[in-house]
């Protein structure tokens, strides 16, 4: 056992040795830098491109314009060297003088400053007769210090490099038995400097090559890529819009961009077909349901009037399936109702408004749920506010909102609701202290056939759905949040804001409750159980 787990951490030991080999870091770091190059946008990618290839064309160019240049230059510093050095002798006129001495009639000093050379002239022992450069005293001095070389020479000219210079060297004689060394010397530094100077023009052309390049290469793509851009803007301004009947612009060059310009225009043309037939169908449907909903209102207003007199008139057994044929009638008028009023939203068929009262509409609403309400306190607070609006539509607004809180809420549950004048908006609110709309439904709650989890299976999923078709119809808004009494933690409250016609008078009426989101509105409190005895009394 010992030695299988020895053997398995040497193996990972192995493997984790493996993993971070040369081979696989250089791999990592060619992934790396490819995926990088790949962000780069194309223009700076192929400007870069274009720079870098001129780069490598104008560096080879300049190493072999370098290499001739130097050895051009070292030729004719030579040649300068060895022209001068033929006419020295004569120049530096060496003389033999009294008591054996030598002297130089020729101006060495000046001889020298004119190439910034050095001259000397040794004599067979290597001691220094002239020179270009003299002590205070103006005797001769061998510095820098240049050495003939050894033995005697046969007349040619000799050359080598010391002390950082370069000699030209030449056996000559003055006078009947004076023999010595001719020295000639400059300095290579010259030759370095000119080089030097050379290599920074070329290194300078190269690079300014290079930038010319990758400036030209940007420009150069920008252009090439000012179509692609054309495009793109027209495909953002079609994505705005929605509108892809918008002209796609087509290049004057026959390339692959004006391919792609017209097998976009053929796609935005095949779309546009799409979605008009689409559209067709879609309105052809909406006006059949408009319509079909329209007509089947008669026949079910007929079967529901003789089922309600069938149900007053049977008794016993035929009086109970009566009444339920009666139930799911009233709930098949309802929704045939409210099929009709989102398809006429649908199809853009607008009822008739005048102004109304929505005050009027809510105590309406609320004395029609009274007997469905006997377990809920609900209070309606009926603020005067006019608008202009179908009264009908508004009423099954109303109406979805209430039944909505009676169906979601416990027993016992306070619902609220009130309308009021709020600036230049009519405000209806309803509210309740439930347990709230879940959050992964508050998005969608207003689309159709959404259900809550506690529905039961009552509803149709629309309640929701035509309170929003009704608000767009009269252009209200409609927010869902949490009320405030609850300080946040449950509850559900509508408010939708029409926009007001008339101004009406704000003082409160003696003993009315003052109401909880706009202060100043005329209220009045309405229980269901005061709603329901008010229904069964009339």
């Amino acid at each position: 056992m010992t030695n299988t787990i020895v053997v398995s951490v040497s193996n990972l030991a192995k493997k984790r040795e493996a993993d971070v080999s040369p081979g696989s870091f250089i791999r990592s770091a060619a992934r790396a830098t490819f995926s990088a190059y790949r962000r780069v946008p194309v223009r700076w990618r192929l400007a870069g491109g274009s720079a870098a290839l001129t780069c490598v064309i104008l560096a080879s160019f300049a190493a072999i314009v370098g290499a001739l240049a130097d050895g051009q230059v070292r030729d004719a510093f030579l040649e300068s060297m060895n022209t001068t050095f033929q006419n020295l002798p004569q120049n530096v006129a060496p003389v033999q003088v009294k008591h054996g001495a030598t002297e130089c009639e020729g101006n060495l000093i000046d001889l020298a400053f004119t190439d910034s050379a050095q001259i000397r002239l040794f004599d067979n022992y290597g001691d220094t007769l002239c020179s270009s450069a003299v002590n205070a005293h103006g005797r001769p001095v061998n510095d820098p210090q240049l050495m003939p070389p050894p033995g005697i020479g046969t007349g040619s000219t000799v050359t080598y490099g010391e002390a950082g210079q370069e000699v030209f060297a030449r056996w000559i004689s003055w006078g009947p038995i004076n023999h010595g060394w001719l020295l000639y010397a400059r300095p290579l530094s010259q030759i370095d400097q000119t080089v030097s100077r050379i290599r920074v023009f070329l290194v300078l052309g190269v690079l300014g090559g290079a930038i010319l390049a990758l400036l030209a290469g940007l420009y150069v793509a920008r252009r090439a890529m000012r179509p692609i851009s054309e495009l793109s803007e027209v495909a953002r301004e079609i994505e705005l819009t929605r509108d892809p009947t918008r002209r796609i612009p087509h290049p004057e060059a026959r390339d692959e961009v004006s391919e792609l310009a017209r097998t976009l225009e053929g796609m935005l043309a095949s779309l546009a077909a799409a979605r008009a037939d689409t559209e067709a169908a879609l309105t052809r449907q909406r006006e059949f349901v408009a319509d079909a909903s329209h007509e089947l209102r008669t026949p079910l207003t007929s079967v529901l009037a003789n089922l309600e007199l069938l149900a007053d008139e049977l008794a016993g057994e035929q009086a109970e399936s009566a009444k339920s044929a009666l139930r799911s009638t009233r709930r098949m008028r309802r929704l045939v109702g409210d099929l009709l009023l989102l398809a006429r939203a649908d199809a853009r068929r607008e009822a008739p408004q005048r102004p109304t009262d929505l005050a009027e509409v809510l105590r309406d609403a609320a004395g029609e749920l009274g007997p469905v309400a006997e377990d809920h306190e609900l209070t309606v607070f009926p603020g005067p506010a006019v608008v202009d609006a179908n009264r009908d539509e508004v009423h099954r607004l109303i109406l979805n909102l209430l039944e909505n809180a009676l169906n979601h809420t416990a027993p016992g549950t306070a619902i609220r609701a009130r309308t009021a004048l709020a600036g230049a908006s009519a405000v209806l609110i309803v509210e309740d202290e439930g347990p709230g709309i879940p959050a992964d439904l508050r998005e969608r709650v207003f689309d159709r056939f959404v259900r809550g989890h506690g529905d039961g299976g009552r509803g149709t999923g629309l309640g929701l759905a035509i309170v929003r078709a009704v608000a767009d119809s009269h252009r209200a808004e409609v927010t869902l949040t949490s009320p405030a009494v609850t300080g946040g933690a449950g509850g559900t409250r509508f408010e939708i804001r029409f926009p007001a016609v008339a101004q009406a008078p704000t003082s409160a009426q003696p003993g009315a409750p003052e109401p909880v989101v706009v202060p100043g509105a005329q209220t009045s409190t309405t229980t269901g159980r005061t709603i329901g005895r008010r229904l069964r009394r009339s």
